[in-house]
């Protein structure tokens, strides 16, 4: 049975191991890929402290820095999760971390792995977004389907224009009353010739 095993001491006293978890939630957030290589046990307590912290961090008030000062002891990594990574996990509702095991260690054979920064990691966010494109049979349907519409929404668009394009002209087209009206004045006449009196006999 694991009565009273909800902490991992990770082989170390109370001190030590926060001092260590603290050092190890630093390391996260000023790593350039926000990306740390441990131990699966490790990084398991880990997420338990770095999470809550990245919660307080997405409201920005002096308090709110202080509680978070208090836990990490670091001004670059205060200063670092407030002004870019707050920015970045604003619309996340939690889970900010991911862990990826990579195999055991050579020496000990301790499993390892990766702990990172769920939206840091760009290839899997690319994944993600390719994934959610896929189809199902009631979205086939309506592909299927989609060719119709289109063609009778174009028909509809060609038809508009016609008629568009019928009202400029009309519109282009002045109607003769309002025309100037223009006095047409007779032109002179040519002089007939007169024909040769026939001479009576």
């Amino acid at each position: 049975m694991r009565h009273n095993k909800k902490i991992n001491h990770l082989g170390r006293k109370s001190a030590h191991r926060n001092a260590m978890l603290s050092n190890m939630c630093t390391s996260l957030l000023l790593s350039p890929n926000k990306r740390i290589f441990t131990t699966v046990a490790k990084a398991k307590a880990l997420r338990k402290v770095v999470e809550p912290i990245i919660t307080k961090s997405k409201e920005d008030t002096t308090q709110s820095r202080r509680l978070v000062f208090q836990e990490l002891q670091s001004k670059a990594a205060v200063t670092e999760l407030f002004q870019n990574i707050s920015q970045k996990i604003a619309d996340r509702p939690g889970g900010y971390t991911r862990i990826i095991k990579t195999g055991n260690r050579l020496g000990d054979n301790a499993s390892m792995c990766f702990i990172e920064l769920v939206d840091y990691n760009e290839n899997m966010l690319k994944e993600k977004k390719a994934a959610a494109k896929g189809r199902t049979r009631r979205s086939k349907k309506k592909d299927e389907a989609a060719p119709a519409v289109e063609a009778k929404e174009t028909a509809k668009k060609a038809k508009a224009e016609k008629v568009e394009k019928a009202e400029e002209v009309e519109a282009l087209e002045v109607a003769p009353e309002t025309l100037p009206v223009v006095e047409e004045t007779a032109a002179p006449e040519a002089p007939v010739a007169e024909e040769p009196k026939k001479e009576e006999e």
